[in-house]
């Protein structure tokens, strides 16, 4: 397998920007997901390492090698499809070991490759079926099964998942890293599934309007959002924001917000008032009678052991997970406490995440 290095990567298409300068690398042997909403450019960011576009400027090294004007068949890459594009004609053996024949390999060798890959993604029990008959999740396989015979330097996947069920699509995230972990295999994954990107990556680049707004693991990312973007995109239910109305000097480390002094991560730099956000997810809010950030419970959503309590405060809604044996009432007015070492501030205007010192003290309104 190979480190992957893409530098200042640009994408035109008459006129409009689908990725710009684009910069990251891949380690050798990593799950790396490109993550973002629908047309993004995460698509055809991984189109241009695997070939199938060209760049309009910036470099893609695969191995230390420069492959940035080479065609798809030039660069020993796998690529996984998420329509699985597999040959109806043929049975589960025969698409597997289908590269490996155009290759020219030998059919004692393919039927021993093709024998070991099924016996990896355990399909080797229906390697004589006809793949028009098989559900998706063994599709998918076969598919899987197709890139990873030929044995390349990195695996390139469309959102393999995308047509699947539920409950398919569960069960191939958990076999999909298993398999990465066994073979140790160089990925990079394009998903607009922020539950895969968490459950799957050890690197995830976040991209909006052509533009990698963060780049990190994935608790570094939605513990740490660097963009008001990454904090909306990333958690179900998102980040929490809640205006200021006071300005904050380099050193401070409490505000005011209505009648409640609220404890944040020392600054270090100045903020005007009117350009700031405080962001908060769900899983940091907590009731308390005794916290003078108050508001009016609009409603609740039941999820089991959970639940999801919002909140209308002055400074905006609050939704706020806590333990479904807490009963609340819409209508009520309730405290909210906030945990001062989970706590974002942004800059209003670009959006930016504001430099401050993690503050690991408690917290409270």
């Amino acid at each position: 397998m190979a480190e992957i290095r893409v530098e200042n990567l640009r994408k035109e298409f008459s006129g409009f920007t689908a990725v710009e300068d684009s910069t990251f690398t891949v380690e050798d042997g990593e799950f790396f997901v490109m993550l973002g909403p629908s047309g993004c450019g995460k698509t055809t960011t991984l189109r241009m390492i695997a070939g199938l576009e060209l760049p309009t400027s910036g470099r893609i090294l695969l191995g230390g090698e420069d492959v940035t004007m080479k065609r798809a068949r030039e660069r020993d890459i796998a690529f996984v499809f998420q329509l699985f594009a597999l040959y109806p004609h043929m049975n589960v053996r025969r698409n597997i070991g289908f590269p490996l024949l155009a290759q020219g390999v030998a059919r004692s060798e393919i039927r021993a490759r093709v024998e070991e890959v099924a016996k990896l993604l355990r399909i080797d029990h229906i390697l004589d079926r006809p793949v028009s008959g098989l559900a998706g999740g063994d599709r998918q396989r076969v598919a899987l099964g197709r890139a990873i015979v030929r044995r390349p330097m990195c695996f390139l996947m469309d959102e393999p998942l995308g047509t699947l069920d539920a409950e398919f699509r569960d069960l191939m995230v958990h076999e999909l890293r298993e398999l990465h972990n066994r073979i140790g295999a160089t990925t990079v994954y394009v998903t607009h599934d922020q539950m895969e990107a968490m459950s799957m990556a050890d690197k995830i680049a976040v991209m909006n309007h052509g533009i990698i707004e963060q780049f990190g693991s994935p608790r570094e990312i939605y513990e740490r959002p660097r963009t008001m973007y990454v904090a909306d995109f990333m958690g179900s239910p998102p980040m929490n924001f809640l205006r200021l109305h006071s300005g904050l000097q380099k050193g401070d480390a409490s505000i005011r917000m209505g009648e409640a002094d609220i404890t944040v991560p020392q600054l270090r730099e100045d903020v005007a008032p009117s350009d700031l956000m405080l962001g908060v997810r769900p899983e940091h809010v907590r009731l308390d009678n005794a916290s003078r950030l108050r508001g009016e419970v609009l409603g609740a959503e039941y999820l089991g052991t959970t639940q999801i309590v919002v909140v209308e405060t002055g400074e905006g809604t609050v939704k706020a997970r806590i333990p479904a044996s807490i009963t609340v009432n819409a209508g009520e007015t309730v405290g909210l406490a906030l945990n001062a070492s989970h706590l974002s501030l942004f800059d209003k205007a670009s959006g930016r995440a504001i430099e401050t010192a993690l503050y690991e003290g408690g917290a409270h309104g």
